[in-house]
């Protein structure tokens, strides 16, 4: 980076101010590894040491597909924290992955007294000779090579010895496709393999399926695109399960104001449901299902079946309300359940309308006892005995759980109890498009990663820390130090962070203050910053009105990237507000600006709740009344880095959530690309 003084014309001319001082640092940007291993595994001891990866090598010892996937896994790690890529090859210090099957690696599993024993699991052990995982088969050695990767180091593998299996053998999560299907999956199912899911439900409404190009949506993932989709699930260890919303829940069947004659209620102002009672349904329907088998060729094949009557009548028409919903529901279940079956394909419907109190004892003992029933209640209950009453009913159940804290792992450990088949963790952000996960939805993929670790092992907490790993997951960070310079924001402050007589801060008194914030040079997270107080700007609540609009930042510096410690004094209520900018002026006179959206760059410090792929969590602490307040950091990656930037000016737009700027540090490289 270029020195920060001005050049001496400048300075004479005085066309700048002076800029703001600065400390350099050789770790302005230092990752760690994450102290804890997702999920956790059933057995694990560490020992003090690492393996380095110097003159390590990879050995696969065996021809199954996993365990070279497994290989590519693990140098997509390596490659991506340390910049190397480990060699095939045997000799000398490898890392060797197989499965019992190689009598050697089992009789070393035996004699490390760590020989795994069940479906999908692995045995892993790590010392200064090498690496080995062991699989009870090639998923379990695929899976076992997951926990490795978490064992990485900026010096090398954590020494380690586990014996672990999962605790369910489906584990799912629920990925959608559209034509943003390839932005988002392509990062997201590597991430879910990473995380021990077995499968993955793939909403597929919108799939342009060859049999009714009528009814294509613009939005709507092309049929290669699906079946792209199917070989990277598999490409990673994991099985496919497509989802078709039918019965209800079935708009996408009449976009364009297409099969309006297959209506269920022909007087509603919108579709949602199907006439089953009507023959031409199935001649569109059906066919779906036989190109869905075709591109995904999965076990299991969701029909959905859910919330059939609750946005318009069903039953609606005479002949409808002869019938009756439980024999509409059924016959219309058993059609496509035996038109699967002959394709060789399983069923798995939801729960509510089958086994709903209004129609559970006409519908449920009706149907076939190997249809697969997804639960779903998305609150965490302590308990879920409706678990155990489907499955004493006979029925394979899977619990579904969505993003609110505590409900997969409470709904985990009720099926482990219920003898559930497995889990499912849903996200119903698709309906927003696929990018949505990447902002204002985003809260509902971090649940993925808290979900991955009850659904392996229930009994275990969840590590704390799978808001921030999911985060990284999107902007993968290197291991490597990135230098740069702590920018002292002293003389610009226009609040403290300690309000002891209601005049500073947001002039709320000493029990809502950040007071609790340490200062001086600290590294939150990733990130060191300088702190001393607050560049906060003008808001349109009481005790932040009087303070300014916009405050100018002097740098004359060189950046690839800056780090903001930044938050909001207020909260905002209003949908994707316009917090503020930053506005970046460069010496030969250029500018941009880069808007701060509420619930994307920027959030309160008193709200916790929200979540972003655009910031990343830093600082947590407590008031002095025990209320949980944090920082976040936002990483701007400078799209000139060969510029000088002379300033950077802060303004807010005066509304609601009024931004205040704690730290800020200038980054020569960039560690970690924003999604």
């Amino acid at each position: 980076m270029k020195p920060l003084l001005l050049t001496l014309s400048l300075l004479l001319a005085g066309a700048w101010a002076a800029p703001l001082p600065t400390v350099a640092s050789s770790d302005v940007y230092q990752a760690s590894a994450p102290a804890e291993l997702l999920p956790p595994p059933r057995q694990a001891s560490f020992s003090t040491g690492t393996l380095t990866l110097e003159g390590l090598s990879i050995q696969v010892l065996g021809n199954a597909p996993e365990l070279s996937w497994a290989a590519r896994d693990l140098n997509a790690e390596t490659q991506t924290r340390l910049g190397l890529t480990l060699p095939l090859g045997e000799g000398g210090k490898t890392v060797r992955i197989g499965t019992l099957e190689n009598p050697i690696l089992a009789a070393e599993a035996r004699a490390h007294n760590l020989t795994p024993d069940q479906t999908e699991g692995y045995a892993l052990w790590v010392n200064a000779e090498g690496a080995t995982v062991v699989g009870f088969d090639p998923l379990g050695a695929y899976r076992g090579i997951q926990t490795l990767r978490q064992l990485l180091t900026p010096t090398g593998f954590r020494f380690a010895q586990i014996r672990d299996w999962p605790q369910f053998p489906l584990r799912m999560a629920m990925i959608y496709l559209d034509k943003d299907s390839a932005a988002v999956n392509n990062v997201l199912i590597p991430l879910l393999a990473k995380y021990k899911f077995s499968h993955l439900l793939v909403m597929c409404d919108y799939v342009q399926w060859s049999s009714t190009s009528n009814l294509w949506n613009p939005s709507g993932a092309t049929l290669a695109e699906a079946a792209r989709i199917a070989s990277l699930i598999r490409e990673y260890g994991m099985e496919p399960i497509p989802l078709i919303e039918l019965l209800g829940h079935a708009r996408w069947l009449f976009y364009n104001n297409q099969n309006r004659d297959l209506w269920a209620d022909p007087q509603a102002q919108t579709p949602y449901a199907y006439d089953p009672l009507n023959p031409r349904t199935y001649e569109v329907v059906l066919p779906i299902l036989a190109e869905a088998v075709k591109v995904f060729k999965p076990k299991y094949l969701h029909i959905g079946h859910d919330e059939v009557a609750n946005v318009n009548r069903f039953p609606a028409t005479p002949e409808g309300l002869a019938a009756g919903l439980p024999k509409l529901f059924v016959d219309d279940t058993l059609r496509l359940y035996d038109y699967l079956k002959g394709l060789g394909v399983g069923t798995m419907i939801w729960h509510d309308v089958a086994f709903s109190q209004a129609y559970g004892d006409q519908i449920a003992p009706n149907l076939p006892k190997d249809i697969v029933v997804a639960y779903w209640n998305y609150s965490p209950a302590a308990d879920y005995p409706a678990l155990a009453a489907i499955h004493e009913q006979g029925f394979p159940v899977i619990g579904s759980s969505w993003f609110e804290a505590g409900n997969a792992q409470n709904m985990a450990q009720a099926g482990l109890k219920y003898g559930s088949a497995g889990m499912l963790q849903t996200r119903w952000s698709g309906y927003f498009g696929n990018l949505s996960l990447l902002g204002n939805q985003a809260r509902q993929g971090m649940a993925y990663l808290s979900a991955a670790s009850s659904f392996w092992n229930p009994a275990a907490a969840v590590p704390r820390d799978t808001t921030a790993r999911y985060q990284e997951a999107w902007r993968p960070v290197r291991f490597s130090p990135v230098a740069g310079r702590l920018v002292d924001l002293s003389s610009l402050s226009t609040r403290t962070l300690k309000d002891s007589a209601g005049k500073d801060w947001i002039q709320r008194g000493p029990s809502t203050d950040l007071s609790a914030l340490p200062t001086g040079v600290q590294r939150f997270g990733a990130y060191k910053f300088d702190i001393s107080g607050a560049v906060m700007l003008k808001g349109s609540r009481s005790g932040v009105n009087d303070l300014p609009q916009r405050v100018t930042l002097e740098l004359g510096a060189q950046a690839s990237a800056i780090a903001f410690l930044q938050t909001s004094g207020f909260i905002s209520s209003v949908p994707k507000d316009l917090v503020g900018s930053y506005t970046f002026t460069y010496t030969d006179g250029t500018s941009l600006q880069q808007f701060l959206e509420y619930g994307r760059e920027i959030a309160s410090w008193t709200d916790l709740g929200l979540s972003s792929l655009f910031f990343s969590p830093a600082w947590r602490g407590k008031t002095s009344d025990g209320l949980e307040v944090g920082l976040n950091t936002w990483v701007w990656v400078n799209p000139h880095p060969d510029k000088v930037i002379q300033s950077i000016t802060f303004e807010s737009s005066g509304g609601q959530a009024n931004p205040a700027l704690i730290g800020l540090s200038l980054l020569e490289g960039v560690p970690a690309e924003a999604p």
